[in-house]
């Protein structure tokens, strides 16, 4: 039996065959996440890396271009198995099937990035990492409960970072595993009880850097409810800058890592001291300008006291007539004594040495320095009474009393003014008159300007 003959419309060329089965294969499979394991990597002079991904069972081939190929977070290695995400297609020249991939991660870590990112999608819906939501720590922290494990190296960072910058702060270390089975519980648990006891004005979240699975106890949800729900101001510090963990987001504040949490917590002792010697000098300077002012207001009523009662600045001027006469015979005392003592230990001198043949010479010379002293104490004497006499001239010259006892009257109005010039008095007003030998009423009849 012969076979039917083809019909020449229905005849494929190859290349028409494979390109219907691409569009076939990219229509139905638009974008797939495959697990398995690699083999055969390579990775040419052109930067992509071509592999197999395979199972017990099966493989398919799969290509990565550049520059995808180049920001993988791990090396592609024989035997590992990955978590990959591409498009099926089908390579028409050589009628290849495979798998173009836009992304890759090692397996394991997947599945936990995965759920990682799911939960903190749905969190975030919630409104659970509102800023709106979140409080601010106290100014100073005087007590501080930090949830961590006692034997990392993030605890003494904290407890080194606080002792530098706050000793006075008080650190209660609250001991909790930071991984592995349970320690999302532990951790939850103690939180509730420090936030409960109301002892802490911040809560400290903390442990040093890991993988994703190392920090995983700090992706649980009950926990990253506890600390939105928590009225205790919480800050976290998990993990390395890069690192981010739902306790992070939960959170009041997130710190990149431990010191830096430290640092925030507490304000630095030299920034508070040196904040105090500010304020101190500032007390100063306002005190010592208050007492300034205050002296010169007191010096302004004073001048303006004496101004209207002569005899008290005249009082006043012979008070420091005697204080001057008392400290000028202060130091002709003192520069006599001191000339005397001079006299005294020549004359020691003179006797210790005791030469017979200049005994007349050095007896005259004694005599003329013992009446010097004596002459040149009389002639300052007479000088500084010369002077005293000629202050006391002056004084009495610029007296107003004095200025009266030589014919003059001093005007006052009833309200005890001095009258200086015309405009000071209007007719009709009564004026005394101060004369050396008492006063007279006067009333103003007209004036001539």
């Amino acid at each position: 039996m012969n076979a039917p003959a083809a019909d020449p419309g229905e005849i494929l060329t190859p290349s028409q065959l494979n390109t219907l089965a691409r569009d076939l294969l990219e229509g139905a499979f638009p974008l797939i996440w495959v697990e398995g394991e690699l083999g055969n990597v390579s990775r040419p002079a052109s930067g992509h890396l071509y592999f197999n991904l395979k199972d017990a069972r099966a493989q398919v081939r799969c290509a990565m271009f550049k520059p995808k190929s180049t920001w993988l977070p791990f090396q592609p290695r024989e035997g590992l198995r990955v978590l990959a995400r591409g498009r099926l297609t089908l390579y028409e020249a050589r009628g290849d099937y495979q798998l173009i991939l836009d992304h890759m991660e090692e397996a394991g870590e997947g599945a936990l990035r995965r759920a990682y990112e799911e939960l903190r999608a749905r969190l975030a819906a919630e409104g659970l990492f509102d800023e709106s939501r979140k409080r601010d720590l106290p100014a100073y922290v005087r007590r501080l409960g930090v949830i961590t494990s006692p034997s990392g190296a993030a605890v003494r960072d904290v407890l080194s970072v606080i002792g530098r910058r706050f000793p006075l702060a008080e650190v209660d270390i609250l001991p909790v595993p930071v991984q592995g089975a349970g320690a999302a519980a532990q951790i939850l648990a103690t939180l509730k009880r420090a936030d409960a006891s109301q002892r802490y004005d911040a809560l400290l979240l903390t442990r040093g850097g890991g993988s994703l699975e190392d920090l995983w106890a700090f992706n649980d949800e009950a926990l990253a409810r506890a600390i939105a729900a928590s009225a205790t101001p919480i800050v976290s510090a998990v993990g390395h800058e890069t690192d981010f963990t739902l306790a992070d987001f939960a959170a009041d504040l997130r710190a990149p890592t431990p010191s830096a949490a430290a640092e925030l917590l507490v304000p630095d002792q030299r920034e508070i001291c040196a904040r105090l010697a500010a304020i101190q000098r500032r007390i100063g300077h306002l005190a010592r300008h208050r007492l300034r002012q205050d002296a010169q207001r007191a010096d302004r009523a004073a001048l303006r006291l004496n101004a209207l009662r002569p005899q008290a600045r005249l009082q006043m001027l012979h008070r420091r007539e005697a204080d001057a006469r008392r400290r000028l015979d202060a130091i002709w005392r003192v520069q006599l004594e001191q000339r005397r003592a001079r006299l005294r230990r020549i004359e020691t001198v003179l006797r210790a040495a005791d030469p017979k043949r200049r005994l007349a010479t050095l007896r005259a010379r004694l005599a003329a320095l013992a009446l010097r002293p004596q002459a040149g104490i009389a002639r300052r004497l007479r000088q500084q009474a010369l002077h005293l006499r000629g202050l006391a001239r002056s004084l009495e010259a610029v007296s107003p009393l004095a200025t009266v006892a030589r014919g003059y009257a001093i005007l006052q109005r009833e309200d005890g003014r001095i009258v200086r010039s015309v405009g000071d008095a209007v007719i009709g007003d009564k004026l005394d008159a101060r004369l050396s030998d008492g006063r007279l009423r006067l009333r103003v009849e007209g004036d001539e300007s």
